[in-house]
Order: structure tokens, then C-alpha cells, then sequence
């Protein structure tokens, strides 16, 4: 679960950099992103922590988890501040599941993950109410744009359970 989690917070850091990098500080939802990017992080520090405490190997993925997700930030960013948004409403929709069923999971066996888990899971609902606020569903082909960038959120947890 850690592997997975600490692979999943730096992709989203990273698609927060990415369209960060495209939109700068001056767009209306810069101020937006980088608060969320900021949680991102926070998130991602606790996992690093948890992962060396606990001798759990990371995900040999993170250089691809690198490209990959400033990419799809920076694409995103590029089609519009609606497109970034639609990409953070369908990323944290995927992880809001995620995260249910790990504490479903875990149940009472690790407290301390699951109360992380729990914790970040509220954030990332703020995330995804916060983008849908800003005009997520607005975006061009929204349907289409969300199921696609839900899939591969999908296949980016399975493959880093694995790898």
C-alpha cells in the first residue's frame, strides 16, 4: 500500500507541476493548483517517512511516475485551465476510491496508515469539489478527457502494486 500511495502523490505533485509550469502564477487557478500542489507534497513527505521507517521498497517506476505526470499536467494545462481542472477532478475521483478501499482494507491492523489514509483522502475530495468549482466539467470533451485520464489512473496503481 505504501509503495502505491507514496508512487501516487509524487504523480500528482508532478501534474501540478507540469501545469504550473505551462499556466504560471499570474492565471486566476494558479493560486488553486499550487495550494493543492502543496498538499500534494505534504502528502508525499509522510509516505517518503513511512516508507523508509517501515523498509518498504519504492515503486522502480519513478522516473517514469517523473515524466509521466508533468506531462500529463502540462498537456492538460495546455488545452485550457478547464482541461487541468477535468484532470484533477478525474485523478482524485480514482484516488478517492482508492484510498476507501484501503482503509476498507486495512480495517483495524495499522492505525497509523490508516488514519494517513483517511486524512489524505479528505483533502483529495477537497481537490476534486475544488476543480469541479472551477469549471472541471466545462472542459472540452469532459466524458471523454475524464474516463481517459481515469483509466490510466487506474492502470498506474495496478502497475505500481507490481512494480
Amino acid at each position: 500500500m505504501l509503495r502505491v500511495d507514496q508512487a501516487g502523490e509524487y504523480g500528482a505533485a508532478r501534474i501540478y507541476a507540469g501545469q504550473l509550469a505551462v499556466m504560471g502564477n499570474r492565471h486566476p487557478d494558479s493560486t488553486e493548483i499550487a495550494r493543492m500542489r502543496a498538499q500534494e507534497q505534504h502528502h508525499l513527505d509522510v509516505f517518503n517517512r513511512m516508507v523508509v521507517e517501515r523498509g518498504v521498497r519504492p515503486t522502480a517506476l519513478a522516473p517514469f511516475w517523473h515524466v509521466a505526470g508533468y506531462a500529463l499536467g502540462a498537456a492538460t494545462a495546455l488545452m485550457g485551465p478547464r482541461a487541468a481542472m477535468a484532470c484533477t477532478a478525474a485523478i482524485e475521483t480514482e484516488i478517492d476510491r482508492h484510498y476507501a478501499e484501503q482503509a476498507e482494507a486495512l480495517g483495524d491492523s495499522d492505525p497509523e496508515l490508516k488514519a494517513r489514509i483517511e486524512e489524505f483522502a479528505e483533502e483529495e475530495r477537497e481537490h476534486r469539489d475544488t476543480a469541479i468549482a472551477h469549471g472541471a466539467e466545462q472542459a472540452p470533451a469532459y466524458p471523454l478527457l475524464s474516463a481517459a485520464i481515469r483509466a490510466g489512473c487506474r492502470a498506474a496503481i495496478a502497475i505500481s502494486k507490481r512494480v
